[in-house]
Parts: C-alpha cells; structure tokens; sequence
C-alpha cells in the first residue's frame, strides 16, 4: 500500500479549525502552500495538546538552544476560516513534534491513524509487541509535515487555542460542555441542568 507525505516547507498557512456548529464541530489542521491544500481531522483534544506541547517545545528550545523567541503573539493574527473546500485527506492517530536546531524551526507531524493504532489501544499484556509498536509508527500511513519558524508557530497556538476554546460554554460544576438546552449533571445526580 502506497503512503502520501504531504510536505510544506515552510507552508503559506497552517491553522487550525474547524467545520460544523458548538458541539457538532470537526476540527480539522489545514496547510496551504505551493498551490496545495490538505485538511487533516483530528480531535478537540489533539488540538488542545498540541498547542500546549508546542508551547512547550519552544520553550524548551530557548532554554537549551539559545532560540529568540517572540514575546507576544500578535494581537489578533490569523482569524480567517479554513480554506475551501474542506476535504478530509485522513484523519490523525499520531502527532509529532521536533526542534531543527540547525534551521531553528519547528516541525510538526500528522501521521494518519491505522489498524496499529487500534490494536495498540485494544492490545493485550504483551509488553514487547507494545514496545515495538511505541517505537516508530508505521511508514505505511500517510503524513502532513509542516515546518514552522518559532514567530508562525506561536500564531498557530494562539489560533489553536481560540478554536478550542470558541465552543460550548462548560458547566460550571462539572466541566462538561453545556448545550444549549442544557445537559444530564452528574454532580447533580443526573438532575437535568
């Protein structure tokens, strides 16, 4: 079976977004360049971690590395909507991060989630199957590889966040999201709220 990587070095854009109303919503990563465009679907979560790992990253990268650093994202930054049309190349089991110390740039990998992903999550005791598995994932699946410089990489954070925190409003008592017609409170012994 053939695998596509899909390379932007560096790319017009990369954001982050999403597609459908609060609480029906795809989120997708979207990367433009070189008259290309590839959406990738991944989850809320995915998005939420990655933005905090790249946050991460860069500051590891000024601590060890030296790396200059923007202070401040700009104000407002990329706010525009995902490019169309929105069309799913896979959807991501595995995302990557690593700092190019010799470009001081960051790369970013979505690898598209395969049958190794499932039987990892359903897999048995077997430590050395799981370790195997853990090492490297499978060069069969398709990838999105983008290159970021630390100033594009803090935009696509401050995007990202955004998005994730753009949906439905959480309960106050228990964190979940609320709808509008409101949800089953589990801290209200499942009293509708």
């Amino acid at each position: 079976m053939t695998h596509q990587v899909h390379a932007f070095e560096p790319p017009e854009r990369f954001v982050a977004g999403t597609v459908g109303a609060p609480g029906e919503r795809t989120f997708f990563l979207q990367a433009r360049g070189g008259g290309r465009l590839v959406s990738v679907a991944l989850e809320k979560v995915q998005v939420s971690l990655l933005a905090e790992k790249l946050e991460e990253l860069l500051s590891e990268a000024r601590r060890r590395f030296g790396v200059e650093l923007p202070e401040a994202p700009p104000a407002v930054g990329d706010n525009e909507p995902l490019d169309t049309p929105v069309d799913e190349e896979f959807r991501v089991g595995t995302l990557g991060l690593a700092f190019d110390v010799d470009t001081a740039t960051v790369v970013i990998e979505a690898i598209a989630a395969g049958e190794a992903d499932v039987e990892v999550e359903l897999g048995g005791d077997d430590d050395e199957a799981d370790e195997d598995e853990d090492e490297e994932p499978d060069e069969d699946l398709d990838r999105l590889r983008v290159r970021l410089t630390p100033e594009a990489t803090r935009e696509f954070i401050e995007r990202a966040r955004r998005v994730v925190n753009a949906g439905r409003p959480p309960c106050p008592l228990c964190g979940q999201p609320l709808d509008p017609a409101g949800h089953l409170c589990p801290r209200h012994n499942g009293y509708h709220r």
